[in-house]
């Protein structure tokens, strides 16, 4: 018998609007996408994650009873192995940011073009994360800020996080990694091999309990290891990590994830 093949992600749509669910769902399922399930607001999204259990959530950042920052939190608590991608019209969004302190994969803002979005869902699915070049360089700028972490609803990954815990080396990688080096990057920068590289990226997420390099990213900027406007140690263009499959696993273990 020849193996069957593999299904795709199984999607949980959360918008409360209706038109912008039927079209994502639309979108998602003529590209064979299961969409299991949908929700009106970040209430319903939650029941919906607790009951459907799928592997990503596409989930808006602005909705009534219960905003997506919120459902994300709650989300990410209860099934850490689920994958969020925050939905907004808005790039710079400070919501958008505190979502991916909290553990969101990414974001995508809703004029997503129909490829873009089915490859995002298939992308997060892998155990990475979705980090657009400079949208989310834009946005981590901003937001990281003493000024973010004192809005409403953020939340500073840097509190909970010492990097004391990290060697030399570690600290010198996840800097780079801040600035939006690729493993493969690090690997020519840092004079090693890429199989190093990973193994030092593992342990950094071991240590700090980092879900990828989204949270890596953030707590780069919160801490100060990167400022805004940094450059990276390159002369290449700063290009964010987007590519690099990982595969699926708790999170925060080295044994849970190839970075």
């Amino acid at each position: 018998m020849t193996p069957s093949a593999d299904p795709g992600p199984r999607v949980v749509i959360a918008d409360d609007q209706e038109l912008v669910r039927t079209g994502f769902r639309l979108i998602l399922t003529a590209r064979g996408i299961d969409v299991v399930g949908e929700a009106a607001d970040g209430a319903e999204a939650v029941r919906a994650v607790r009951r459907l259990r799928p592997d990503v959530v596409l989930l808006d950042i602005r909705m009534p009873a219960m905003d997506g920052l919120e459902a994300a939190r709650r989300i990410l608590a209860r099934t850490p192995d689920c994958r969020v991608i925050m939905l907004t019209t808005f790039d710079l969004d400070s919501y958008v940011y505190a979502a991916l302190a909290a553990g969101a994969s990414g974001f995508l803002l809703k004029d997503v073009t129909p490829a873009h979005l089915a490859a995002a869902v298939r992308l997060v699915d892998t155990g990475d994360a979705l980090l657009a070049p400079s949208i989310t360089r834009r946005l981590v700028e901003r937001h990281a800020s003493g000024a973010a972490r004192t809005a409403p609803c953020s939340t500073s990954l840097a509190v909970h996080r010492d990097l004391a815990v990290l060697t030399p080396r570690e600290r010198e990688v996840l800097t780079l990694m801040g600035r939006g080096l690729s493993n493969a990057e690090l690997a020519r920068v840092l004079t090693l091999s890429e199989a190093t590289v990973k193994t030092h990226v593992a342990r950094i997420f071991a240590k700090l309990t980092l879900r990828d390099r989204a949270q890596a990213v953030v707590l780069a900027y919160e801490t100060g290891l990167v400022s805004p406007g940094g450059s990276a140690h390159s002369a290449d263009p700063v290009r964010w990590n987007t590519s690099e499959p990982h595969h699926r696993g708790r999170p925060g273990t080295a044994q849970g994830r190839t970075p």
